[in-house]
């Protein structure tokens, strides 16, 4: 395969000259009128802080511009990822997560400026925001009505089935964030038209030398042959272990395979996958060991096989706060994909973008 990269990496979303400055975790999506849509959280001080807020952008021509990110999800809590997903004629959902406030005055860079936030929460808005959020809007992404809650979170958020049922596989939620193999699983769960969901399957955890690592932050696509491929974050407190498994269903998410390896113990997470217009899946991922960046790999046989690392975007900053890459398919076949990354040694996070387009050789 050939990759060839169409300009430079651009910034998508940023905050320069405010302390929150932090933008990450985004989520690209082309909705049904023909606009690209990113969804990320932002507003934040650092990638840990009370402050996010789960936020959008909107480009009318293929990603040269975007409107100034604007909240969609904002609670009195710390508002984490943006997926997004546009369904049915004019449906789309944005989806986010949050934790405690304890959770965050346990954070090591606590600042004086965060808990004197923190102090003005009371337990009844705590209470009233803590979970997985997500709102819909059945005009395009103009408006959105009311947040709902999910019992599973995902970076990118959920996928339409051939029937239209919006099918969630994500992690089970933890309020405190702490991940280990006990309170981790994949689920998949199928939200209802009133915003209600139904567990509906459970993906078996993987195991390694006879241990559980944690398994988090999946990503799910549907085949044309209605077949669902999800890839899964697989990790380990130590970061020994930071791959991905993959693991398909063929009954609407009932019943799952058990997961495989399909990158080396290191060789990256967590991923999205494009399903390209020429039959290619299309899979981009973080990569956090020199040099870090973001990578791709293809696979022409509906996921049995896949073709490994190549480069994406290359960073300038050797720090592993990158990754969370996802992509869209432009109108000449190419592809977008987006991104966070530092901006330079000692910068903030911003949401990153870089148009490219693959060859077979």
């Amino acid at each position: 395969m050939k990759i060839t990269r169409q300009g430079d990496a651009r910034i998508v979303m940023s905050n320069f000259g405010s302390r929150h400055n932090y933008f990450a975790w985004p989520t690209a999506a082309r909705l049904q009128n023909g606009k690209i849509a990113v969804a990320a959280s932002g507003f934040r001080c650092r990638h840990v802080c009370p402050f996010g807020k789960t936020v959008i952008s909107y480009s009318e021509d293929n990603g040269e511009t975007y409107t100034a990110p604007a909240p969609v999800i904002d609670t009195v809590l710390d508002d984490r990822d943006g997926g997004i997903l546009p369904f049915g004629e004019s449906g789309v959902i944005v989806t986010s997560f949050n934790n405690t406030t304890e959770f965050q005055r346990e954070n090591s860079e606590l600042t004086a400026y965060d808990a004197a936030y923190l102090d003005t929460v009371t337990p009844e808005e705590e209470e009233a925001a803590l979970g997985v959020n997500f709102r819909i809007s059945n005009d395009c992404g103009v408006t959105f009505g009311k947040i709902f809650k999910s019992p599973v979170s995902s970076p990118h958020g959920p996928v339409e089935l051939p029937d239209g049922t919006l099918l969630w596989v994500g992690s089970t939620y933890n309020p405190k964030d702490a991940q280990t193999p006990d309170t981790d699983c994949v689920e998949a769960h199928k939200i209802n038209p009133d915003g209600t969901t139904e567990f509906v399957g459970r993906i078996e955890n993987v195991k390694i030398d006879g241990a559980e690592p944690i398994c988090c932050e999946p990503y799910a696509v549907v085949l044309d042959d209605g077949t669902i491929l999800v890839h899964i974050r697989v990790e380990t407190a130590d970061d020994s272990i930071f791959t991905l498994y993959q693991s398909e269903s063929c009954d609407n998410g009932k019943t799952w395979t058990k997961p495989r390896q399909l990158l080396p113990l290191s060789g990256g997470a967590p991923s999205h996958i494009l399903k390209h217009s020429s039959g290619m899946l299309v899979c981009t991922y973080g990569y956090r060991n020199p040099p870090y960046g973001i990578r791709a790999m293809f696979s022409g046989d509906a996921g049995k096989t896949w073709d490994r690392g190549y480069e994406i975007y290359l960073s300038d900053v050797n720090d592993t706060d990158i990754g969370y890459p996802s992509s869209v398919e432009l109108d000449d076949g190419s592809i977008l994909t987006v991104f966070y990354a530092l901006h330079g040694e000692g910068g903030p996070a911003v949401i990153m973008q870089q148009k490219w387009k693959f060859e077979k050789d």
